[in-house]
C-alpha cells in the first residue's frame, strides 16, 4: 500500500504543468518561410498571438513521431541537443524523411485510408493484403510521385496477388459503380461523394461502371480488368461538371485519372496538401481532411493554395512537402497557446496536442523497456504470422490486432475515414495504463529497462537517463529533486525506484501526447 501511495505522490507531481522555464526556446528560430508568412498575416488580421518557438527538446521528440513514428533514443536526443548547428532541425528532418521507419509509418497510415485489411467486411485475402502493403510501404520508400501512385491505385488490371495495386478495388465493401466511386472521391479527392446531389455521384459512377472481376483457379485469387463487355457509357462527366465522349474501346478509368491528376485539376493536389498539413499539425487547412465541400472553406486559403501550387510544382514529390511544413516556423511552434481563442487552434497559432497513435504508443513503450508484442488474427493463414521483432506500425493487415489496440483505438480500416481512428483518450485507457499487467510486466522484465538501471553510475544519472529515455529532455530540477527523495525513501533500492519512476512517466500525458 505505502508503495501505491508514494507512486500516486510521484504522478500527481510529474503530472503538474511545466513552466514555461523548463522548456526554454532555442537562441536560433529556423528562418521565416512563404508558410509562416501566410500563417502570421492571418493571425494578424485575426489580432492573435503566435506561440513562441518551441524548445530542442520539445522538437526533436515530436519531429521523430510526427516523420517517423517512432521515439528518439536517449543517445540520439543527447546528440541533438549538444550539436551547436543553427541547421540542426532541418538536417534532422531531411534524415528522418530517409529512415526505414518513415516508410514503415506512411505506409501504415497510407493503409488506413486504403483499408488494407483480411476479409470482412474487407474483400482481401491475407496474401493480398501483403502484396498490397508492400508495394505502398515500397512506394513510399521510393517517394514515388503521388500522381503516378494514385493513377496506378486507379487503372492497374491484373491478379489482386501478382498486381498489388487493383486490390484498391477490391477493398471497397461493395463493387457497385456507386460505391467505388465514393471510394476514389474519399481518398483522392477528401470528399465525401454520398452526400453528393445523386445525379453528380451517378455521373461520376460512370467512370467506374466497367471495372471487371473475375476469380482463377487460386483460393481467393481474383482478376480485375477492365470491361469491354459491360455497357458503354457514350457521354461522361466529370466531377467538376465537364462532359466528354467516350470511344467504346477507352478505359473509363484511366480517362478518369488523366482528369484527376492533370496540374489543371486543383482538387487532386488540394486534398493530399490538406491531408498532409493535417498529419503534421493535428488538423487540416480544410478541417476534416476528408470532407472538403463548398460550405467547409479552408481557414487560410492562402496556405492551402500555396501548399498545392508547392506539391505541383515539385511533380508531386510528398517528401518535399513534409520538409516545408516539417521545417517551417509554425510546425515548430510551442504547444502552450498565448490565448484562450479558438480561432488560434483553427488558423496554426500553436501546434495541436494530440494523443500518440495507438501502434506508435506500444511501440515507444516497447522501446523504452525492450520488449516485444504478441498479435492474432482471426485468418488461420501462415500469411498472418507475425516475426516476434515485428514493430506495430510496421503491420500490414489491419485484422492483426491484440488487446492494446483495440483499447487505444486503432483504425479498423473499413471505411478509409481518418476518423476511424479513435485517438480520443478513455477511462479504460488510463486504467489499462496504470493497472495493466502487461504494462508492468514490461517494465518489470524489459531487457533495455534492465540494462539502463544497471549502467547507471549513480541515483542522478539514472533518473536523468530514464527522462531522456521515455520523455526526451532531462529532468527539470524539482523533478529530479521528486526522483531522488523518492528512491531514498525506499531505502536507496535502485531498481525499484527506477521502475516506479519509469511506471510514472510512462503514465504522463507529455508521453503520451504529442505536443
Amino acid at each position: 500500500m505505502r508503495r501505491s501511495v508514494i507512486r500516486l505522490a510521484l504522478v500527481v507531481a510529474t503530472l503538474a504543468p511545466r513552466a514555461a522555464s523548463a522548456f526554454p526556446s532555442p537562441s536560433l528560430a529556423p528562418p521565416p518561410s512563404r508558410i509562416d508568412a501566410l500563417v502570421l498575416a492571418k493571425l494578424k488580421q485575426l489580432g492573435i498571438q503566435p506561440a513562441p518557438a518551441s524548445s530542442d527538446a520539445v522538437f526533436v521528440r515530436r519531429v521523430y513521431i510526427d516523420a517517423i513514428g517512432t521515439l528518439p533514443t536517449a543517445d540520439e536526443v543527447r546528440a541533438f541537443l549538444a550539436d551547436p548547428d543553427p541547421r540542426k532541425r532541418d538536417k534532422l528532418v531531411d534524415r528522418l524523411l530517409e529512415r526505414d521507419e518513415f516508410a514503415d509509418y506512411w505506409a501504415m497510415k497510407w493503409s488506413d485510408l486504403l483499408r488494407v485489411k483480411s476479409e470482412f467486411p474487407i474483400n482481401l485475402w491475407p496474401n493480398a493484403v501483403q502484396a498490397y502493403h508492400h508495394w505502398i510501404r515500397a512506394s513510399i520508400k521510393a517517394n514515388m510521385p503521388y500522381d503516378r501512385f494514385a493513377r496506378e491505385l486507379l487503372t492497374e488490371s491484373g491478379s489482386n496477388f501478382r498486381v498489388p495495386p487493383v486490390n484498391f478495388y477490391r477493398a471497397v465493401q461493395s463493387r457497385e459503380p456507386e460505391a467505388l466511386a465514393s471510394a476514389v472521391a474519399l481518398t483522392f479527392m477528401g470528399m465525401r461523394a454520398e452526400r453528393w446531389p445523386h445525379e453528380r455521384l451517378a455521373n461520376m459512377a460512370a467512370f467506374f461502371s466497367r471495372v471487371g472481376y473475375k476469380s482463377t483457379q487460386e483460393w481467393k485469387e481474383e482478376i480485375v480488368f477492365f470491361d469491354p463487355d459491360k455497357a458503354p457509357a457514350p457521354r461522361v462527366t466529370f466531377p467538376d461538371g465537364t462532359t466528354i465522349q467516350l470511344s467504346p474501346d477507352q478505359d473509363p478509368r484511366a480517362v478518369f485519372a488523366n482528369w484527376l491528376v492533370s496540374p489543371k485539376n486543383p482538387l487532386f493536389a488540394q486534398a493530399v496538401a490538406n491531408r498532409a498539413w493535417s498529419w503534421l499539425l493535428g488538423r487540416g487547412v480544410i478541417h476534416e481532411p476528408d470532407d472538403i465541400r463548398p460550405d467547409n472553406p479552408p481557414s487560410n486559403p492562402k496556405l492551402l493554395a500555396y501548399l498545392e501550387q508547392e506539391l505541383v510544382a515539385s511533380k508531386y514529390d510528398l517528401k518535399h512537402l513534409f520538409r516545408l511544413i516539417l521545417t517551417s516556423r509554425t510546425y515548430q511552434l510551442s504547444s502552450v497557446a498565448t490565448a484562450n481563442d479558438p480561432r488560434g487552434d483553427a488558423n496554426f497559432a500553436h501546434y495541436a496536442q494530440r494523443p500518440l497513435e495507438a501502434e506508435v504508443l506500444i511501440d515507444a513503450i516497447d522501446q523504452v523497456t525492450g520488449t516485444t508484442e504478441e498479435y492474432s488474427s482471426p485468418i488461420p493463414e501462415p500469411f498472418t504470422f507475425v516475426p516476434e521483432n515485428q514493430r506495430t506500425i510496421a503491420l500490414a493487415d489491419g485484422s492483426i490486432t491484440n488487446s492494446f489496440l483495440k483499447t487505444f483505438g486503432r483504425s479498423p480500416r473499413d471505411l478509409g475515414l481518418e476518423s476511424e481512428r479513435d485517438n480520443k483518450p478513455t477511462a479504460a485507457e488510463r486504467l489499462a495504463l496504470l493497472n495493466s499487467g502487461q504494462i508492468q510486466g514490461k517494465l518489470e522484465r524489459g531487457p533495455a529497462l534492465q540494462a539502463l538501471i544497471r549502467a547507471s553510475v549513480d541515483m542522478p544519472q539514472l533518473v536523468t537517463t530514464l527522462y531522456l529515455t521515455i520523455l526526451s529532455r532531462p529532468p527539470a530540477a524539482d523533478e529530479l529533486q521528486i526522483a531522488l527523495a523518492y528512491a531514498q525513501s525506499v531505502n536507496g533500492n535502485r531498481r525499484m525506484a527506477a521502475l516506479d519512476i519509469a511506471w510514472a512517466l510512462i503514465n504522463t500525458p507529455e508521453f503520451l501526447y504529442r505536443h
